[in-house]
Order: C-alpha cells, then sequence, then structure tokens
C-alpha cells in the first residue's frame, strides 16, 4: 500500500517534525509514505476574498503538480465526512479489498483547499469539529492512518 500526503507549507516546529518522523517509522511496517511539501504562498493578515482566492488558486496550482492520476484523492476539509477511527478504517479496508492500494491525503494551508483540487476529492475528510492549524493536522492525520492499520490488522492500540 502506498500513502501520499501533500501538504502546503514547510513544518517549522522541532516537536512536529519529531512527531511526524515517528509515525513515519511506525508506518514503515505498514506501507510506503511519501510526505511532499508544497510551497505556501505568503500573503498579509487581512486579505479580500479576491486575494484569498488568488492565493487558494497558486498552492492549488502547486498541489495539482503532484497529483497521480490512479491514487484515491483525499482531501482534509472542514466541511468534509467525519469518521471515527474504526469507521474510516472499515472504509480503507473495503477499498483495499477491490484493488484500491493509494491514497493521497491533501491538506491546505492556512486558507483551505482550492476548489479545483476538492473538484477532483474522491472523498472531502475532517479530522474533527474543532479547529487546528494545518501544520498540526498533518501530525493527527498520521497517527490515524497509524490507528487505520493497526484497527484492519486487528492489533491493539490506545483507545
Amino acid at each position: 500500500m502506498k500513502i501520499t500526503i501533500i501538504a502546503v507549507g514547510k513544518l517549522k516546529e522541532k516537536y512536529l517534525r519529531e512527531g511526524i518522523n515517528e509515525y513515519a517509522k511506525r508506518l514503515s511496517g505498514f506501507c510506503r509514505l511519501q510526505i511532499i511539501e508544497v510551497p505556501d504562498v505568503k500573503a498579509p493578515e487581512n486579505l479580500s476574498r479576491a486575494q484569498e482566492e488568488m492565493v487558494l488558486a497558486k498552492e492549488g496550482d502547486n498541489i495539482l503538480k503532484r497529483i497521480k492520476g490512479n491514487s484515491m484523492l483525499i482531501c482534509l476539509d472542514v466541511s468534509g465526512k467525519r469518521f471515527n477511527s474504526e469507521a474510516l478504517a472499515s472504509m480503507v479496508r473495503e477499498k483495499m479489498l477491490m484493488g484500491e492500494s493509494d491514497y493521497t491525503f491533501i491538506i491546505g494551508g492556512s486558507l483551505g483547499i482550492d476548489k479545483k483540487v476538492l473538484g477532483m476529492a474522491d472523498l472531502k475528510l475532517s479530522l474533527s469539529d474543532m479547529t487546528f492549524p494545518h501544520q498540526l493536522a498533518r501530525l493527527i492525520l498520521l497517527e490515524q492512518v497509524f490507528r487505520i492499520f493497526k484497527i484492519i490488522n486487528g492489533e491493539p492500540y490506545h483507545k
């Protein structure tokens, strides 16, 4: 199985990099993991809607260059579908049984994900009703992917 994460922006905090490295190591027994960082577009605090759309479009273009056509595309989106861990693992298990073995997760920048990328998504996924910084979302996503594999394999995991 192959898992690709395309994320806008570079991780700045050491603790996040360490956590992500730990989950990448844990996942190495379950899948091939690739994390691709695309540049975020620098923008001032108070953007107009038109300026926000320009930023999203530029970041979206950078994401689109990295998407492979044969991968199941899952975009993290605040208005996406919510799953508990067991239900998400069940969905992935079903997809695996149907031959789906290549997943790409998209994590947008602070403004989200451009609508043309969202329009390509096979699934829009919400991690929570709460708001997280997009850099922390990367760590949370990796933990959930690890948990999915533990559930699918019938292995114990911390509840």
